[in-house]
């Protein structure tokens, strides 16, 4: 019997690439009881193409227009996934830029039987990324990739491409009623709300061939926002503790000051107590769910007071710099500093201080899969309160 594979593809005014992505999906998928669903918020033809091309393809072709474009392409996703003929999913993009040769590498993987969801990487070895065009669209998508991780350090500590929309899921691993997408990423939705096993596979990201790139500024707003609904916890508790940090800074700093010290050895001396009390709060409030997995405490506090001392290192220089070429306060100068060092200290603590380390996957003596133990246990349950707000919360 052969395998039975849905592809869905949400579009946009994709009009001119619907023939051709028929085409390429059928010849991939020959070997499959493959249909492809196009799920359309277009203001073109799209739908009427899709009808067109369907009456002669080889491979069964539906397409659902939505009229209010409820979630944006995500919420499009969604509906495919509720509408699919099999329950075995692949989602893509209609812009060609996901080479469709690569669907069957995707279900032969699934295949292997130890993920639920297979995602096309672009960052993976093997992977390509020149169909990002500029180097900055290439730096945005890397910057809001290693946020998203940061966010998510368990839930995507196995993924290095969270932002892919070329992906495969078994959809009955799926609670649909639960995800509530917003915007693009609907892969990040589906892997901050679900327990599931993530596998890999390279892309090579094309180039667009027909049509103009739906990012934009609104685009990434709503990303953003999205991304904080979605990570509400740790990173605003690591805020907490870095405003008290920065106020014990400003207080420290300016009491010194006042004493007749120079703002500048004001300055490294009230780094240097808040990087220690900072790291403590931390410790306690943000990652003492991570702290099981992570290097040991010697090595936290080591990897945490070095980056956050070469990090007040070159900031103080730069608020130095602030103060003689804006004349503006030294305390002024500091606050606006610390605000862009927040992000690189988040980054940093999430990705790297408190990154899981890797465990032996059987048991040295035996050669038998280690149990699940309590303590993994615990940790599970942990990361599916702490790592996302159950949708009623949202």
């Amino acid at each position: 019997m052969r395998t039975a594979v849905t592809v869905i593809v949400p579009t946009f005014n994709e009009r001119d690439n619907v023939a051709e992505l028929v085409a390429r999906t059928a010849d991939a998928l020959a070997a499959y009881d493959a249909e492809i669903l196009f799920v359309d918020d277009s203001t073109d033809d799209t739908a009427a193409e899709v009808e067109r091309v369907a009456a002669d393809a080889s491979l069964p072709v539906r397409v659902i227009h939505r009229a209010d474009n409820t979630g944006g392409l995500g919420g499009a996703v969604v509906v495919g996934l509720e509408a699919a003929a099999s329950d075995l999913c692949i989602v893509m993009d209609g812009d060609l830029q996901h080479p469709p040769e690569l669907l069957p590498v995707l279900v032969r993987r699934h295949d292997e039987g130890d993920a639920d969801v297979v995602a096309a990487s672009r960052y993976v070895g093997g992977g390509d990324t020149s169909g990002l065009g500029t180097a900055m669209r290439f730096g945005v998508s890397r910057a809001a990739t290693w946020l998203t991780r940061a966010m998510f350090p368990i839930r995507l500590a196995r993924s290095t491409d969270p932002m892919t929309g070329f992906f495969l899921v078994d959809r009955r691993r799926l609670d649909l009623p639960t995800l509530k997408p917003q915007g693009f990423k609907i892969l990040l939705e589906i892997l901050a709300r679900t327990d599931l096993r993530i596998a890999e596979v390279p892309m090579e990201f094309a180039e667009r061939r027909h049509g103009t790139s739906k990012a934009s500024l609104r685009q990434g707003a709503t990303f953003v926002a999205h991304l904080a609904r979605l990570r509400f916890g740790k990173m605003s508790l690591f805020a907490l503790i870095g405003v008290i940090g920065a106020l014990a800074n400003l207080g420290i700093m300016w009491a010194l000051t006042a004493l007749g010290m120079p703002y500048i050895w004001a300055a490294i001396i009230g780094a240097e107590v808040t990087i220690i009390g900072n790291f403590i709060l931390q410790e306690r409030f943000v990652f003492a769910d991570m702290r099981t997995d992570a290097r040991g405490l010697g090595g936290r506090f080591a990897a945490s007071f070095t980056f956050n001392n070469v990090e007040a290192a070159l900031r103080i220089p730069v608020m130095a710099l602030m103060v003689e070429s804006w004349h503006i306060s030294s305390v002024l100068a500091t606050g606006l500093s610390l605000i862009v060092a927040f992000f690189a200290r988040f980054l940093f603590h999430s990705l790297v201080v408190y990154a899981p380390q890797r465990r032996k996957k059987t048991d040295a003596e035996t050669g038998e899969p280690k149990p699940d133990t309590a303590a993994l246990r615990v940790m599970r349950a942990i990361d599916v309160d702490a790592e996302a707000m159950k949708p009623g919360e949202l």
